[in-house]
């Protein structure tokens, strides 16, 4: 927890852009905080917004919300989430947000984020944040480089699904149409079952990736928070009665988000994921959600780059800035997810990379 009580509350500061006051708050502390981030009508405001995705943070990993605020009258006018990470391993730091793709900041111009993020980085010394980062699909920063790059692809879902369906890639078309004549049958859940089903795919991806799957309190808080209040769904195809692919799927009042997929690899060829993505979107659709929310994609990942392309889905950079108080000024990072640990975690027993996820994904973030 934020045990300095003279930073609780940062002084006002007044702003050209007519912001009247910033300070940093707890959205889990606000009944009205998902209201109040829909009142702004924000073009960039998605579910990782939400407090419900705080709840998630905070209640798997004991994370701290900090999300800095620019106020007018009683109003959200300016939003920059962040979520204190404390780590003896990787060290103190806070990242907008934690295991979240992109989160941008919500201004309605530069000014307003400038006068967020320099409340952001005094507070960083105060606290003594090793850094605090910034994910997002917009440049605030001046056209510094950023630390790391990815891409993102978001999907603008159709009003009629037959004309969405002509317009899909051949071979997209045809994975389809295989599923569904192989047999592949697709369910959609909220409950926790199904969260428990997809947990065992999600340990096999894991492990043919070479990376230890997150503990499985993570995904009982998703279900807890989100799904359960039927803000998201898990989609899964069977086939002959196995789980042979499965998705978690976000969607509240904003663009649906695509976060989490597993598969098992035996099963490949009855092309479980393809029907999934379909069934989802019309499931999305009767919904009312217009765009969906691919997620990021590593640059060198040319395989899931190709699939998401293949839905028609429209491609842009995914930044994240690292901004270190210290030496104030931005500084390079290298993506750890591709390594020697890789091979590591491919030879090991799912239940040893369940135990090595559950006590370093915390410090991970």
């Amino acid at each position: 927890m934020l045990s300095n009580p003279e930073i609780i509350s940062l002084p006002e500061i007044r702003s050209s852009g007519g912001i009247a006051g910033v300070q940093w708050t707890n959205p889990l502390e606000h009944s009205d905080w998902d209201g109040q981030v829909a009142r702004q009508n924000h073009p960039e405001r998605s579910f990782f917004h939400s407090s419900a995705w705080a709840a998630v943070l905070a209640e798997t990993y004991g994370y701290q919300p900090v999300y800095f605020v620019a106020t007018e009258s009683g109003k959200l006018r300016g939003l920059l989430p962040l979520m204190e990470v404390q780590s003896g391993l990787t060290g103190k730091r806070a990242i907008a947000l934690p295991f979240t793709d992109a989160c941008d900041p919500l201004c309605p111009h530069p000014t307003a984020f400038k006068e967020l993020f320099r409340n952001a980085a005094e507070l960083a010394r105060l606290r003594g944040w090793k850094y605090l980062e910034v994910r997002g699909r917009r440049n605030l920063f001046n056209g510094t480089p950023p630390t790391l790059s990815f891409y993102g692809h978001r999907l603008t879902l159709p009003a009629g699904e037959n004309q969405f369906f002509g317009e899909l890639k051949s071979s997209v078309r045809r994975a389809i149409r295989k599923a569904e004549k192989s047999g592949v049958r697709v369910e959609i859940s909220q409950d926790a079952g199904a969260v428990k089903n997809f947990y065992r795919l999600h340990c096999k991806s894991r492990k043919r990736h070479g990376l230890p799957p997150q503990p499985f309190s993570f995904f009982r808080n998703i279900q807890k928070h989100i799904l359960a209040n039927d803000l998201g769904a898990v989609v899964m195809a069977h086939w002959r009665k196995v789980p042979v692919a499965a998705a978690v799927f976000f969607h509240a009042d904003g663009p649906a988000i695509y976060k989490f997929g597993a598969s098992d690899e035996a099963y490949q060829h009855v092309r479980g994921n393809n029907l999934i993505f379909w069934e989802a979107i019309r499931w999305l659709v009767r919904r009312g959600a217009d765009k969906l929310d691919l997620g990021r994609t590593g640059l060198g990942n040319e395989g899931l780059r190709r699939f998401k392309l293949g839905w028609n889905a429209a491609e842009e950079k995914i930044s994240y800035f690292r901004f270190c108080p210290r030496l104030d000024q931005f500084v390079a990072a290298r993506n750890d997810a591709s390594g020697w640990h890789n091979k590591l975690f491919q030879m090991m027993p799912v239940f040893a990379s369940r135990t090595i996820g559950a006590l370093l994904y915390r410090h991970w973030a």
